[in-house]
């Protein structure tokens, strides 16, 4: 089989623009009007990051000192997985913020994923309630909740929010122990936000997942102030 080269070839002769100058000139368009689509403005990490978060949080700002600190131990913790690429989430500590409802919890959580993406990390993430989590790995006909589970706990960063909002039951205290014993063995980086004090979320989660949040996570106390009904009243 023969390769051919041919010499690059002008995009149109004076033949072709003269022809394209009549059939402009014929329905009254000035040539001189006609101009190429402006390029699409890039699309920044930033962007793509809002794209997949829910509306109210695309523009989350983590300004906690400790959620910050974490984000610095998380992005210097971040490896390239070849030469040239960009840097990824690996291993990294994790938090657990507690706090009343509507301290903020959730807000610093997404902004800190924003803090990260906006460092130059690519973060493969996941957010979730604890109530969705168990909703959606209820045991059903053609889902396979284990493959679910099992994509959850291995996401390299995580939020789990409002942890123990949800009713406890022996089976939401099983599903909680085999995804943050998960996260714990494997060092993930999990962003857990609770409204319980932690003698409350230990009678609510067991003493096992108790145990591996106290020592996995960092605990970050709010200011017991909700910053809805704040706003709300403003």
């Amino acid at each position: 089989m023969r390769t051919r080269t041919c010499e690059p070839q002008p995009l149109a002769g004076a033949g072709t623009l003269d022809r394209l100058g009549r059939i402009l000139a014929a329905r009254n368009i000035d040539p001189a009007a006609v101009t190429a689509p402006d390029e699409p403005e890039p699309y920044s990490p930033l962007d793509a990051l809002a794209a997949g978060m829910p509306p109210r949080y695309r523009r989350a700002k983590a300004d906690h000192p400790q959620v910050l600190a974490w984000c610095r131990e998380v992005a210097e913790q971040a490896v390239a997985p070849g030469i040239g690429a960009r840097r990824q989430v690996a291993t990294g500590p994790s938090l657990l913020m507690a706090g009343v409802v509507g301290a903020g919890k959730t807000h610093q959580a997404y902004g800190a994923v924003r803090v990260l993406v906006g460092a130059g990390v690519g973060v493969p993430w996941r957010a979730t309630t604890a109530a969705d989590l168990y909703a959606e790995l209820r045991p059903r006909a053609g889902v396979d909740t284990e493959r679910e589970l099992g994509a959850v706990a291995r996401v390299p960063l995580l939020i789990l929010d409002d942890l123990g909002a949800a009713k406890a039951s022996e089976w939401t205290e099983e599903i909680t122990y085999r995804l943050v014993n998960r996260r714990y063995n494997y060092i993930l980086p999990t962003l857990i936000t609770s409204n319980l004090a932690i003698k409350d979320l230990r009678a609510h989660v067991g003493d096992r997942v108790a145990s591996r949040l106290a020592q996995m996570t960092t605990r970050v106390e709010f200011a017991p102030v909700d910053r809805r009904r704040t706003r709300a009243a403003a």
